[in-house]
């Protein structure tokens, strides 16, 4: 009996780390290279993971807020994927920083030219942005992601207060309090970055974190399988001891 309860207790341990760790790296998020700072510019990365074990990730298409549009969309060119890039007038201008804008980048479209997302691996997709808007607290970019056997990933679910997370998440970039000079400095300087140097030299401690969280989870996701794994089969011969002794 007793190593009965020992192998189920096992079981329901491993299958409870696996559980709990699968939500670290299942979503589609949007992270900021250093800090995205209110009324600053910010390199962002949109990193989206394959969830499928039978099919890549060859199309990521993620559309940026029109409440909130900004002045300059730059993104960083990423090998084996193309990048298309849609701007849309806006239904009623608006002055960002001084600057009335009439029409904004509203889609970024990133797809593959040849294997894509391959099952267990992630994809980071940087994009510089800005300027940020300093009335707002955080960002919403609806993604989809589309898989090579044709399935189609909505992530446009916006979190509700008060509930739990939805089953689809938009991705939302929480925007940092401005710096108390009146300047915000973003990933690297109060400037929109002007080349693909300045916006591959942020290196991220948030992504880093990101990173060894995920990495955490897998780790252990895999001590419970196999602590589930010992104790099944320490019950299982317990159980023939006993048999041969009666």
């Amino acid at each position: 009996m007793k190593a009965s309860r020992l192998a189920a207790a096992g079981a329901v341990a491993a299958s409870a780390v696996v559980v709990l760790s699968s939500p670290a790296f299942a979503h589609v998020t949007v992270q900021p290279e250093g800090t995205a700072a209110k009324g600053g510019y910010a390199v962002v990365d949109f990193k989206v993971p394959n969830e499928q074990d039978d099919a890549s990730t060859t199309k990521l298409e993620v559309s940026f807020p029109t409440d909130h549009p900004l002045a300059s969309v730059m993104p960083e060119p990423v090998n084996g994927w193309d990048i298309k890039i849609t701007k849309s007038k806006l239904d009623k201008p608006v002055e960002s920083h001084g600057e009335k804008l009439s029409e904004a980048v509203t889609k970024i479209t990133w797809t593959a030219t040849g294997k894509g997302i391959e099952p267990g691996y992630f994809e980071k997709f940087p994009v510089s942005m800005g300027a940020l808007p300093e009335d707002a607290d955080d960002l919403t970019f609806k993604a989809l992601q589309t898989y090579s056997n044709g399935d189609v990933v909505r992530w446009i679910e916006e979190q509700q207060e008060g509930q739990e997370e939805p089953a689809n998440p938009a991705p939302v970039l929480t925007l940092a309090a401005a710096a108390e000079d009146g300047h915000s400095h973003g990933s690297e300087a109060s400037e929109e970055p002007t080349d693909d140097a300045s916006a591959a030299a942020a290196t991220t401690t948030a992504d880093a974190e990101t990173d060894s969280s995920d990495t955490t989870a897998r780790v252990l996701g895999i001590v419970g399988i196999v602590i589930g794994a010992v104790g099944v089969a320490y019950g299982v011969l317990a159980g023939r001891r006993r048999t041969d002794n009666a």
